[in-house]
């Protein structure tokens, strides 16, 4: 049986590379890829600065989700994947900014390195619609 689908694609170059959506809903569930401070582009933002790029790493799932009609207070679950896990209170801060009030479900996990070695954070997202 084939699933139902609706997917956002944002056009940075991972995407055709990896062969992946930036969001994929099935019914009322939404699941955002792995994501990163980049523009448009891929192009890593503030590099060296761990809150900045979690600012835009929550702005990218946010137009992601937008797009589907939906916001961040629709979002149930967060992952923060960081390269540098005694600056999580950097992240900490900005993740608090946008979700303080919606409080997903979230890990924190500390890995050795993401894709592109500017990258100091990736988000994953869950949301409900």
């Amino acid at each position: 049986m084939k699933v139902k689908r609706n997917k956002i694609f944002t056009g940075t170059p991972w995407e055709p590379k990896v062969g992946y959506a930036r969001a994929v809903q099935v019914g009322d569930v939404v699941h955002v890829s792995g994501t990163t401070g980049t523009d448009p582009s891929g192009k890593v933002l503030a590099p060296g600065d761990a809150y900045a790029q979690t600012v835009q790493t929550i702005r990218n799932i946010e137009n992601a989700l937008k797009r589907l009609g939906l916001g961040l207070e629709n979002v149930v679950r967060t992952r923060i994947y960081l390269t540098q896990i005694d600056r999580w209170e950097e992240v900490a801060k900005a993740h608090v900014e946008f979700f303080g009030e919606i409080h997903p479900a979230t890990s924190l996990i500390g890995v050795a390195r993401l894709v592109d070695p500017e990258m100091l954070v990736e988000i994953e997202a869950e949301a409900v619609a």
